[in-house]
């Protein structure tokens, strides 16, 4: 038998170790390809479909009109090239919160009452937020009047104005006006008005305008006859609704709000559009760049922009009582709400005013928060034992300090009278600059215990408050119980016919009331409210704060 050869068996065993191995990496690559394939094509490795839909934040006073445009957007079933749905998610926020909720990336758009907050949203920013934008509804701020108390003033024959309203309301010590808080797009805007008109000008106001003394005197002195603000027209016109003529004389909302109005109520109002001229909400719509904002969500906005734009979204607004962008609209059609029977005229305003520089509406503002009317504030605040349950007195404490810090500047007094079986440490009310830190330290310190003599404290205040007879300040009373009154050794129908003889021959108190929690007597609250042309609110944990930061701008 011949004999192998050693040297090709090795040969031979090390080609075939080659061939395996080579095999072998060819088979381990294919299975990573296989893997590859199969991991690219599993359902769980997928990538998300991109988003589409768009987190949108409106104006309160067009709730209605929103939800209405947003159904019809949704019924009509718009889609992006790659098949995904466009959706819109909207939440009703007042003007303010929707600036901060914008800065703190909250929203991907934003339809607020006014292009002014747009500016408020990009002020400090190194990279502007507020993307595109465009305008889909418009309504001038105008001065709501009673028919009768317009008549009494020339009203049709006479166009009246700011100069009407302070001569009447020098001259007629029961005639109460109101207009909003600066923190407000018509309260903002007819304070813009107002500078103008003591300016004498229509366009054109600067610095030097806003600061001259004569401007400033007229404002102040416009200023001073106003009842007391407030957080918006929306509120405004909720509270004429419940309470009527009682309520006020004049008061300044857009002028949609007037059709609004008289659309709910057999009393009607009148909008008298100053004859030293007005400006106009214009309700933008805006698309916000929020890091992550996708193309998909960029597509929504503009279809949804185009949609809201739309000839029948157009006659919508219009028939909603705003005047819509779209002229083709005619407000004197006979469908139109626009008319002098729903007391608004059409051929009005005469006289637009020209938007101010951004700079310039921060001149106003600050120049306002020194010619406005200052305040008298008394915070009547329940630390019964009840407050201290479910951490109640701690979330209280926690609202007033914010309310201390929303009271701008160092002119308006506040005082402090707590309350259990009785008052005890109260602090008289003085000017905050001088006290503010004192008061927060003194809220911070309160403890629940004992009864509530609630009466008796509301009682304290309101005598405080006329003794100093103040009529050049708003005075007012701010009360917070969470429970029943059950101590006081005054009673409530004479404590309410002690207000309404004092209000009558002395200074005007106002009386604002919450009722914290599920036990706080709301005939009380609402009696004593009631009786200064004030309002009771209910308030819970979640709510309280934000019921404070509220209520500051009635000062």
């Amino acid at each position: 038998m011949k004999k192998k050869n050693p040297a090709i068996n090795k040969g031979n065993s090390c080609a075939l170790f080659v061939v395996l191995a080579v095999i072998g990496g060819m088979v381990a690559m294919l299975c990573g390809i296989s893997a590859l394939i199969a991991l690219v094509s599993s359902p769980e490795s997928t990538p998300a479909p991109t988003n589409a839909t768009l987190d949108l934040a409106y104006s309160p006073e067009k709730d209605a009109l929103m939800q209405d445009i947003i159904a019809r957007f949704h019924k009509a079933n718009y889609k992006t090239p790659s098949g995904l749905p466009m959706k819109i998610i909207a939440t009703k926020m007042d003007a303010a919160d929707i600036v901060d909720a914008a800065r703190a990336g909250k929203f991907t758009a934003i339809s607020p009452d006014s292009s002014l907050w747009l500016a408020q949203i990009d002020a400090g920013r190194e990279r502007a937020l507020v993307g595109e934008s465009s305008r889909f509804a418009v309504t001038p701020i105008v001065i709501a009047m009673w028919s009768d108390a317009a008549q009494a003033l020339g009203y049709p024959q006479k166009q009246i104005g700011w100069q009407d309203l302070l001569s009447k309301a020098k001259s007629d010590a029961n005639f109460k006006w109101s207009h909003p808080s600066t923190s407000s797009a018509s309260g903002l805007l007819a304070t813009l008005a107002e500078f103008y008109a003591g300016a004498n000008k229509t366009r054109g106001l600067t610095e030097a305008d806003v600061k001259n003394r004569a401007t400033l005197d007229y404002v102040a002195a416009l200023e001073k006859t106003v009842r007391y603000y407030g957080e918006g027209e929306q509120a405004t016109i909720d509270q004429v609704l419940a309470r009527g003529r009682s309520y006020l004389d004049a008061f300044v909302v857009s002028e949609r709000m007037v059709v609004y109005f008289n659309g709910k109520s057999s009393q009607k109002l009148v909008a008298i559009y100053p004859a030293e001229g007005t400006l106009w909400q214009d309700h933008p719509l805006a698309l916000l760049e929020q890091p992550g904002l996708t193309d998909d969500q960029r597509l929504t906005f503009r279809r949804f922009r185009d949609f809201v734009l739309s000839p029948e979204i157009q006659k919508l607004i219009l028939q909603s009582g705003y005047r819509p962008v779209d002229l083709n609209l005619r407000l004197d059609d006979p469908a139109s709400p626009i008319k002098t029977s729903n007391g608004v005229d059409p051929a009005q305003p005469q006289t637009t005013l020209q938007m101010p520089s951004a700079a310039i509406i921060e001149i106003v503002q600050s120049s306002w928060y020194l010619a406005k009317r200052p305040a008298n504030i008394y915070l009547v605040v329940d630390t019964s034992g009840s407050m201290g349950e479910q951490n109640k007195l701690t979330q209280a404490i926690d609202a007033l300090v914010t309310f201390l810090d929303q009271v701008q500047g160092d002119r308006d007094r506040v005082g402090l009278v707590p309350f259990s079986n009785r008052v005890y440490n109260a602090i008289p009310s003085q000017d905050i600059g001088a006290q503010r830190a004192m008061l927060k330290t003194q809220v911070r310190a309160l403890k629940a215990s004992g009864q509530t003599a609630l009466l008796d404290a509301v009682s304290y205040a309101y005598d405080d408050l006329q003794k100093r007879g103040d009529r050049e300040r708003i005075n007012a009373i701010v009360v917070m119980t969470d429970g029943i009154e059950n101590q006081s050794s005054i009673k409530l129908n004479a404590l309410t016919d002690k207000i309404k003889r004092g209000n009558a021959s002395g200074v005007p108190i106002v009386i604002f009331c919450i009722g914290y929690g599920s036990d706080a007597d709301w005939n009380v609250l609402n009696a004593l409210a009631d009786a200064t042309g004030g309002f009771a609110r209910r308030a819970d944990p979640e709510t309280i704060q934000k019921l404070y930061k509220i209520l500051s701008t009635y000062f």
